[in-house]
This record gives C-alpha cells, sequence and structure tokens, in this order.
C-alpha cells in the first residue's frame, strides 16, 4: 500500500513538459531560473514570464508553479521563472528592492530569452500575481510583450493594505474596540512612512505591538508603500490582458481592480476578465485552503485540484488563442509597432 501511495505522489507530480535549470546574468550578478518547455517536437515556443508576488519565492513557488507551467505548455508556450534574491542560495535580498528593481529584473530576463533559439522572441508575455500588479505594466514600458496574464492583481499599496486590514478582522469577528485600534495602529504607521521614519523609530513607536516587523521589512515597504498601478496600466493599452480575480480574496479589493483595469484598457478592447467565484487570493479552491490538512494531501495526491474550477484551463485557452493569432493580427504587435509613443514610462516610487 505503502509503494502505491508513493507511486500516486510520484505520477501525480509528473508533468508534461522539460524542465532545465538556467543562468541569467543581471547587474553584475545571476538570477537562478527554472525553463519549462513543451515535449512537443517545436523548436521554438512562445515564452510565459513568471513575476512573483510578495514573500520569499522560489522559481517553481514549492512546485505551486508547475501545474500552470504543464497547461502553458499544452498552449505551445514555454514558462521562465527564477528565485527572488536571497532565496534558495540566490544572491542579494529581495527586501532590498523597488517595484522598479523587479521592472528591470524581469526585462533582463526577457532580453535573455530572446537571444534563445528555443524561444521565438515576438511571442514572449507576462504573468503575475498580487504584488505583481505594480510590477506588470513597468516591465511592458520597457519592452514590448505580446500579452499579459494578470492575477489578482493590486493597484494601490495603501489601498491594498487597509483593504486586507479590514477585511481580515471581518473574518475573525473582531470587535469595534479592536478594530479602531488595528486602524489607529495603522494610521501610525502611515504617518511614520511619510515622514521617512526609519525603524528603529518605527519600533519606539510601536512598542511591542510590532508584529514581527524587520528592520529589511520596514526597509522594503519604505521603498514601495506609494505604489500605484494605474498610471502604469496605459502602458499595456493594446496589449491582450487576461485579468484574473478570485471570489474569496481578503488581500486585494477585486471590484476596485476591475474597475480600474476596464477605465484604463476596456477602450483596446483586449481586456479579458474571468472571475472564480470559489477561489481564493491565490486562485486555490477556498474549501481545500482553509484547511492545512486539505492542502497538503491535494498537494500530494492531485495538485492541479488546488486551483479553482476552470482556472488551469482558462490561461490555457487564452495562451491557445494568442498561439493561433498571426502576429500582425494581434493587438500586442499593433502597439510594439508604435514604439516608445504608446509606452509610458514607469513612475519613479
Amino acid at each position: 500500500m505503502a509503494a502505491g501511495l508513493v507511486g500516486v505522489v510520484l505520477w501525480q507530480n509528473s508533468y508534461d513538459m522539460d524542465e532545465q535549470r538556467v543562468s541569467i546574468r543581471h547587474g553584475g550578478h545571476t538570477l537562478n531560473g527554472v525553463l519549462a518547455t513543451p515535449k512537443d517536437g517545436r523548436k521554438r515556443h512562445g515564452l510565459v514570464v513568471y513575476i512573483h508576488g510578495d514573500g520569499p519565492v522560489g522559481a517553481t513557488h514549492d512546485d505551486g508553479y508547475k501545474p500552470m507551467w504543464e497547461a502553458n505548455a499544452k498552449a505551445g508556450y514555454a514558462s521562465l521563472s527564477w528565485d527572488k534574491p536571497g532565496v534558495a542560495g540566490a544572491p542579494g535580498n529581495w527586501l532590498d528592492q523597488s517595484m522598479d528593481d523587479r521592472a528591470n529584473e524581469a526585462a533582463a530576463a526577457i532580453t535573455w530569452a530572446r537571444a534563445r533559439p528555443d524561444i521565438d522572441g515576438d511571442r514572449i508575455g507576462l504573468w503575475g500575481a498580487s504584488q505583481a500588479g505594480w510590477i506588470l505594466p513597468k516591465v511592458a514600458a520597457k519592452t514590448p510583450v505580446r500579452f499579459v496574464i494578470a492575477v489578482s492583481s493590486a493597484i494601490n499599496w495603501l489601498q491594498q493594505g487597509r483593504y486586507n486590514l479590514l477585511a481580515k478582522l471581518r473574518a475573525d469577528g473582531a470587535s469595534t474596540a479592536r478594530t479602531m485600534a488595528e486602524i489607529a495602529k495603522s494610521d501610525t504607521t502611515r504617518r511614520l512612512l511619510e515622514r521617512h521614519a526609519n525603524f528603529e523609530e518605527y519600533v519606539r513607536a510601536m512598542g511591542a505591538d510590532a508584529d514581527g516587523m524587520t528592520a529589511d521589512r520596514w526597509g522594503f515597504i519604505s521603498k514601495n508603500y506609494t505604489a500605484d498601478a494605474t498610471q502604469d496600466l496605459r502602458a499595456l493599452r493594446g496589449v491582450p490582458v487576461l485579468l484574473t480575480l478570485a471570489g474569496h480574496d481578503i488581500n486585494v479589493d477585486t471590484a476596485d481592480t476591475e474597475r480600474i483595469y476596464r477605465k484604463v484598457l476596456d477602450a483596446g478592447g483586449a481586456l479579458t476578465v474571468k472571475h472564480y467565484p470559489d477561489a481564493t487570493h491565490s486562485l486555490l479552491k477556498q474549501s481545500i485552503e482553509q484547511s492545512d490538512l486539505k492542502t497538503t494531501l491535494t498537494a500530494l495526491f492531485s495538485p492541479r485540484s488546488l486551483f479553482a474550477v476552470g482556472f488551469l484551463d482558462g490561461q490555457r485557452q487564452f495562451l491557445s488563442a494568442e498561439a493561433a493569432m498571426p502576429h500582425h493580427e494581434t493587438p500586442a504587435r499593433s502597439a510594439m509597432a508604435r514604439g516608445a509613443r504608446s509606452r509610458v514610462p514607469p513612475r519613479a516610487l
């Protein structure tokens, strides 16, 4: 029985694609990455470049990306991802990065990919989740992209933070007194950020209520708390965008995200919005994510089933449609031809 269970785990965690470790030079250091390619016998493939959300994320996101990479491969696309600086032995510290730093990193990875004989440089697009919402349009302002898949993407750092705070308090059934105290604490943090307070000032202001904040994390927030994607999104006009939103997202105000995306991008007719009512912020099924045991067992025995119904197929169908469209007919191609005039330079943070 034990041998049978091991066999099931190995089979379910084997994916129909080839994977290779790659090294990408950027800014005097190396990005440690993984390139996953379809097993379809073709010499060249389009590419989906993955932009992580917040946190110390490795190239495969603890293998959580692999079901998506397999879906991409079924559509004829390779996938590229890399360890954040400081993760899995990679040089640097991801907490030292601004959103512009992360965009520069992704642009360098695209330049690297375009130089490879097995990648079709005209069919390179972006996939990004959560915090990547601030990075995706910045990348598109630096280098032409064929498409963008934005998953649970954020718009405004401070608004997202307040939404998340209130959503968690509601989920916890917090009292009015506790809610008011947490809001007051959040307001204190914002005032400290506005006057560029250092970490020691933050600790003094919070006392024993620092919630595990570290000096590196405070530095990261200080660099990025003014992030807002609204103006940067104009760089995606004319580029096919798939916006994927979850029905149980307590991290990002999905209604606000959809409103801004439609306001900025809908006029070009290249925006597709997909809602997954049973999904959480990470696009996992809520019924699974709310149980650590269910999450662990599903990841072992049926990892593709972790995701909301239709999520993997939705990405595959979007990419298949892109792959079937001749280059000269795509909105992305038109945007590429317009060049710098259609691009909005990334705003300084």
